[in-house]
């Protein structure tokens, strides 16, 4: 069964915590079209940061560099985002379950992070990791929709 992932990730520093900045970082993207090219043999990977005024940048990776669990059993796909790095904020004592999708259907999952350089020198650093993931044949807006299940693991970043 094909299995198509999305993975975005949008970083900021506090710069973009509030103000004008903020706003543009907020209108990014959770979706995009899919490249017309084979994504159940790669994962489509964006990146978008605060350097670059939140431009999406498109790249094709090895689904096995994607930090989420992939796991077909009896007709269904387990999905289950992994959590790192551990020294991160928030902290997460209570995930929620793993997703099982059926074949047509898919999930949105949304992470959050904060980070301090080492002794602080540099300030806080955020990222927002959203993981798109059907199961079974798509078009190439299928992330463009309502996602079948949607998990929002953010936490509060101070």
């Amino acid at each position: 069964m094909e299995i198509t992932v999305q993975w975005i990730r949008t970083s900021w520093t506090k710069e973009s915590r509030g103000g004008e900045a903020a706003s543009r970082r907020n209108a990014t993207p959770i979706g995009f079209a899919l490249p017309p090219v084979e994504t159940t043999t790669s994962a489509h990977v964006i990146r978008m940061q605060e350097r670059d005024g939140f431009k999406p940048y498109a790249t094709q990776e090895d689904p096995a560099k994607v930090d989420v669990q992939l796991r077909e059993a009896d007709g269904r796909l387990r999905v289950f985002p992994r959590v790192q790095p551990l020294f991160a904020l928030p902290p997460r004592p209570r995930r929620p379950p793993a997703v099982r999708l059926a074949p047509g259907q898919w999930v949105r999952w949304q992470l959050n992070y904060r980070f301090s350089s080492a002794l602080g020198i540099r300030g806080w650093s955020y990222w927002l990791d959203t993981f798109n993931i059907a199961y079974g044949p798509v078009n190439t807006d299928v992330f463009l929709s309502s996602p079948t299940v949607f998990i929002d693991e953010q936490g509060p970043l101070r």
